[in-house]
């Protein structure tokens, strides 16, 4: 089975996030970015054999309790030009180091994901690989100057899971206090 990890963003976020989605469905037919809930990933999807599912949810709750609840900020928007637009998530140490230790502690207990070789960027996607690159300058001139800011406190990983149509949460995890 196909899953990934990552933070889900709570209900409000993930409606205004679908709203985004469903302009890029209705104007530009892009319809990937609908098939998962809006959310910051950690650990990029990767294959898990159905013996090591229950292995996995075993590790990451007591991963995750070690690890401190944080805030995220979103603003504003941006661009992996010419396929990708998203929500932009601001820096955040918290973060990227809880994606860094996810990753090393994945790694070292065994689980089949690979070491990823670009700088983490963490990101809410809007719209991504089914953006045709003719569409893209029309698509970013209609997010590019848009004004958006929230926040959240991260309080757990999820697991995401394929279910061969779309993405769905198969666990949360919370973080610690």
């Amino acid at each position: 089975m196909l899953y990934f990890i990552a933070i889900v963003a709570p209900e409000a976020i993930n409606n205004q996030v679908l709203e985004w989605k469903q302009y890029m469905l209705q104007t530009f037919h892009c319809r990937v970015a609908l098939k998962s809930p809006a959310h910051i990933t950690l650990i990029p999807p990767f294959q898990l054999p159905g013996t090591k599912h229950h292995e996995l949810e075993e590790v990451l709750p007591e991963f995750a309790a070690r690890q401190p609840r944080f805030p995220i900020q979103l603003k504003n928007f941006a661009a992996f030009k010419p396929r990708v637009i998203y929500v932009h998530v601001q820096p955040n140490t918290h973060l990227s180091g809880l994606q860094a230790r996810l990753e090393a502690y994945l790694i070292q207990t065994d689980f089949p994901i690979k070491k990823e070789d670009r700088p983490y960027h963490p990101h809410v996607t809007i719209a991504n690989r089914d953006l045709q690159a003719a569409d893209f300058p029309i698509a970013w001139q209609h997010f590019q100057q848009r004004p958006y800011e929230a926040s959240f406190v991260a309080h757990a990983i999820s697991l995401l899971r394929h279910n061969g149509q779309t993405w769905e949460v198969a666990n949360s995890f919370p973080l610690g206090n």
